[in-house]
């Protein structure tokens, strides 16, 4: 089964090198991040950490970056003298990592896994422990692990439902990739079922919570705000409607209900931060299809201008701070099925939350705010549009879901603390 998947693995960077022919041409930066997906990492990069027993953590993009953030102040913290390597896959996530985790050593992009590339990457850096935030299981790099007997651990383990099918199709390699992880710090009970559905030992596995609900990168002063808002052009007491993650097909109904908003609320500006950015232009085009002016974020600060209704955020690792200057936050991917993404980040603003049906990926917070009434759901435009008049028209109800988010985030704290605990118990064990 292994060699199968090598024979997988090399198949298809072999059908991707047009591909990455295509990027290094046309995409900045592409390729010093090739470069280091082979395995050929600056020296300058390697030299604090490789063989100095440090600690790797590897987090894919900015969603597990944003998890890991509070995770590497508490192991900073525990472990001042240890150094600490992150590892990202995305260029996105490596430009998060630079912008909010200041406690890092290196910042490097994780090499392809393929035969023999992960083993000598590992083999040059050596660690003393490999921490994979959420659902990074890598069969090649897991195998190097056991080779070099470095123990490794899950932190904010999070496992799909597609990734539960996914797996099971994996067989022996799951079980060598299960074998080699010594703790699984899972998020939550869901998760945790899941990952022993899948064959994990009972002994190793414990719910730690999540981490996001430690992360701090996003606190943002009055002050800040109002520099925020001035950077966009909207004026202190017009109220603003952020859209955060949206995916193709929600940006229709978004715009739909905001022309049914607006009716009532002319001033109300509309924030959206498409999950790709490179929709951004796109999506410009479809508002004005709807009669709505929209402007690119990175152009107001160019040329400030309030002459717009729709700003598009098409910028890396700011979403968490704009969330600051919203009065309602939809979260999106959840009007398409896509599963939606976290809410953790409005919640920590105190805002009021809207939602799609479609929250399959983080069922088990989604229950949590849906249950007390710190978030809604919404189900096509009609009812988007409903819902935001419906907040916009009832301070108390605004007020009320802003407490209950809070109260929610403040009675959750704690699970990077946690999870360093047994990342202490795990390494005094070893060592």
């Amino acid at each position: 089964m292994h060699f199968l998947y090598n024979l997988l693995a090399i198949l298809l960077v072999v059908l991707a090198t047009p591909v990455f022919i295509f990027r290094f041409i046309r995409e900045e930066g592409f390729g010093q991040r090739l470069k280091q997906s082979f395995g050929f990492l600056p020296e300058e990069d390697l030299a604090p950490v490789a063989h100095k027993d440090c600690i790797w953590l590897h987090a894919a993009s900015v969603g597990e970056i944003v998890a890991a953030s509070p995770i590497i102040k508490e192991i900073k913290h525990e472990f001042p003298k240890k150094p600490i390597v992150i590892s990202v896959v995305t260029s996105s996530g490596y430009a998060m990592a630079k912008r909010i985790i200041k406690d890092a050593d290196s910042i490097i992009f994780f090499p392809l896994d393929l035969p023999y590339l992960s083993h000598n990457v590992v083999k040059r850096i050596r660690p003393s422990v490999f921490l994979l935030v959420e659902t990074e299981l890598w069969p090649n790099f897991l195998k190097a692990a056991r080779h070099f007997a470095i123990p490794v651990m899950m932190v904010n383990g999070r496992i799909s439902d597609k990734s539960v099918e996914r797996y099971h199709y994996m067989r022996s390699v799951l079980k060598d990739m299960l074998n080699t992880v010594d703790k699984f710090c899972m998020q939550s009970t869901i998760d945790a079922q899941y990952i022993l559905r899948l064959g994990a030992d009972v002994q190793r596995v414990v719910v730690t919570g999540n981490t996001k609900f430690d992360q701090t990168y996003t606190s943002v002063t009055p002050e800040e705000q109002q520099v925020l808002r001035r950077g966009m052009g909207i004026a202190d007491s017009i109220p603003v409607l952020v859209a955060g993650s949206t995916h193709p097909g929600e940006e229709e109904m978004l715009f739909a209900a905001f022309k049914k908003v607006r009716e009532n609320f002319p001033t109300l500006k509309l924030v959206i931060a498409p999950r790709d950015i490179i929709r951004s232009e796109e999506i410009i085009k479809l508002a004005a299809d709807y009669g709505f002016k929209g402007v690119l974020r990175t152009a107001l600060v160019e040329h400030p201008s309030d002459d717009h209704d729709i700003i598009l955020l098409d910028t890396i690792g700011e979403l968490g701070k704009i969330y600051s200057v919203g009065i309602i936050i939809y979260v999106g991917g959840s009007l398409v099925p896509r599963g939606g993404h976290n809410i953790l980040e409005p919640a920590a603003h105190g805002k009021p939350i809207l939602v799609g049906p479609h929250m399959f990926n983080f069922k088990e917070t989604y229950a949590l705010f849906s249950g007390r009434q710190a978030c809604v759901t919404v189900y096509d435009a009609e009812t988007l549009g409903t819902s935001c008049l419906e907040i916009l028209n009832n301070e108390q109800l605004r007020l009320k879901m802003s407490q209950e988010t809070l109260t929610i985030i403040e009675e959750n704290r704690g699970a990077s603390r946690k999870s360093v605990m047994y990342l202490k118990e795990l390494l005094g064990r070893i060592n």
